[in-house]
């Protein structure tokens, strides 16, 4: 049954949970919608690239992966979608399918062959043999589920949760708070449907959700004294597990990876043993620090993703952990005291080992916070950190507790290529676009312009009406959810950086790019070119930042030493 009502995809799988009787169904059920193929905490992976799967499935329609599959794939905007469509309307690839309904222990069971296989033949042969058994919206879900990626269909996982807390009687907040504490929502279905929520406690090296900012609209805060402000840090969030032998590190994905950054954990033990007992959890930045500097965030990519870095790529890049927060101290969780408690154990605590932590700033007025903001631009930073002094450590959320206060890298005007329809409330409309810019005086290619990015936020309620009106008039194709479209809606897009990206044909990509203006005024002839792109990105990666070990934004207690 297909419905765009919350309230109805939440009842939905609801009673579909209460259908099943065997425990392990249930935790693969929520999984499957909730994670992907396996838990975020496992550390799992399937471990099958785009271009694996792309491969198999052209060669399984017997079309040309190139003449074919990449074009359909580019008007749709979704492999998976491109996909599905194949395989229910080539006859190749129907002769080849006898679908008898898959079990979910059968599905478990491939993503398991899967994530052992080496080779890549190997992993084609498996995707072929599954999807011989599958319909063809099957496999669509089955290639979304296996990439750990959302399943698009506007069911996200506080409406999860919710369906767990309906299917069990019980308060969808506590369903959320063991969510939360556990990183698994398997698990924490599994203690609802057991009534055994309670027993949820919070361990060492499980890393739970982290708290999240919202942005600030505007700098005119009702009351500013409310607040602390922390300058921005240009690196990358990370939270830090420190036990008496070991040190662990892990990312917003809730991934482990002391691996990647063997320095900054080695920095943590170090610091650590300056104990005599006791172990914490703190959140923090992993920045670049050299020369008494921390480096841009460019400098931090060279590590990212390198799960066993070399002693020259850890000479050249050496990253320290920077804490701003304090969650577990002692035995003793501390997520629940307010903001200047936890900041009071946190200080304390790195004084004694030497940790560096951030400076927290109090504020009176907007005044203060304009003040502040530019001051931290100057020091190389994104921007501001805002916390209201109340605050509680609010795991797993994004609310007006915590604010950021950011500029933009910068802006450009973009041609609307491609329009998809938006799920859930946005269902009926056209809300999520792929950006182009223009290449047509470019030699290097054949198009007027090629995808730099997507945005789908920064317009209000009447321009998406008015966007939306637009969009049937130049529409060229559909494509299931997606329209191509004729160059001629022009959007100035804000973006937060340039990044260099090898599986886009620009070769580039936008960070976090959103609506700044739609300019109705403008040309396709007035957009910005690669070439602009290419200057920008050169422009930026030749700085190298402002900061000093000095800066009023981070403590150094004896960082050498540390």
């Amino acid at each position: 049954m297909r419905t765009r009502s919350g309230r109805r995809k939440i009842a939905l799988f609801s009673d579909y949970l209460s259908s099943l009787g065997d425990e392990d169904d249930i935790d693969r059920a929520v999984r499957f919608v909730g994670e992907g193929a396996f838990s975020t905490i496992s550390g799992r992976r399937a471990s099958v690239g785009h271009r694996t799967v792309a491969l198999t499935a052209a060669s399984f329609c017997d079309v040309d992966y190139d003449k074919v599959f990449r074009p359909c794939r580019t008007a749709t905007g979704s492999a998976s979608e491109t996909i599905e469509k194949l395989m229910a309307n080539l006859p190749a690839a129907i002769e080849k399918r006898q679908p008898a309904g898959i079990t979910l222990a059968e599905l478990e069971q491939i993503f398991g062959s899967l994530a052992g296989a080496g080779r890549r033949e190997e992993k084609q042969r498996l995707l072929t043999d599954a999807w011989k058994r599958m319909s063809p919206p099957e496999i669509r879900f089955m290639i979304r589920i296996m990439s750990q990626g959302s399943l698009r269909i506007g069911f996200e996982l506080r409406s999860i949760l919710s369906a767990i807390a309906r299917a069990c009687g019980t308060d969808a907040d506590e369903v959320r708070r063991v969510h939360m504490l556990s990183g698994s929502i398997g698990h924490a279905a599994l203690l609802a449907f057991r009534n055994d929520l309670s027993s949820a406690s919070f361990q060492m090296y499980q890393p739970v959700a982290f708290m999240l900012a919202s942005p600030l609209e505007s700098r005119s805060l009702s009351k500013p004294e409310d607040y602390v402000a922390e300058e921005k840090f240009d690196g990358m969030r990370a939270q830090a597990h420190i036990g008496p032998d070991k040190a662990m590190l892990f990312s917003r994905d809730l991934n482990d990876i002391s691996g990647t950054f063997p320095d900054a954990a080695a920095q943590l033990i170090r610091s650590r043993l300056k104990l005599s007992s006791g172990s914490m959890v703190l959140d923090g930045e992993l920045c670049v620090f050299k020369d008494g500097q921390i480096q841009p965030f460019r400098q931090l990519q060279k590590r990212m993703g390198v799960k066993k870095p070399g002693a020259k790529l850890l000479d050249e890049h050496p990253v320290v952990f920077i804490a701003y927060d304090l969650l577990f101290l002692d035995n003793d969780p501390v997520l629940e005291l307010p903001l200047p408690e936890r900041r009071t154990r946190l200080e304390t605590l790195c004084g004694r080992t030497g940790i560096p932590f951030s400076r927290q700033i109090p504020v009176s007025s907007g005044q203060d916070i304009e003040r502040l903001f530019r001051k931290a631009i100057e020091n190389g930073n994104e921007g501001l950190m805002l916390k209201h002094r109340k605050s509680r450590y609010e795991y797993g959320q994004r609310n007006k507790s915590w604010l950021k206060v950011k500029e933009p890298r910068g802006t450009l005007d973009t041609v609307i290529m491609y329009a998809h329809a938006g799920s859930g409330k946005r269902g009926g409309t056209y809300s999520d676009f792929t950006l182009g810019i223009r290449v047509a005086d470019d030699e290097r290619y054949e198009e007027e312009f090629i995808p730099i990015g997507k945005a789908y936020s920064g317009y209000t309620d009447a321009e998406l009406k008015k966007l939306n009106s637009r969009i049937r008039e130049l529409a060229v194709e559909r494509f299931g959810p997606t329209l191509s479209l004729k160059p001629g809606i022009i959007v100035e897009v804000e973006f937060d950086d340039i990044q260099i990206n090898k599986r886009t044909k620009a070769g580039y990509t936008l960070r976090l790019p959103r609506f700044k203006a739609i300019r109705w005024d403008l040309s396709p002839a007035d957009t910005d070119t690669l070439a602009d792109v290419e200057h920008r990105y050169q422009k930026r990666a030749g700085k190298t930042g402002d900061k000093t070990s000095g800066s009023p934004a981070v403590h150094w207690p004896d960082i050498e030493s540390s």
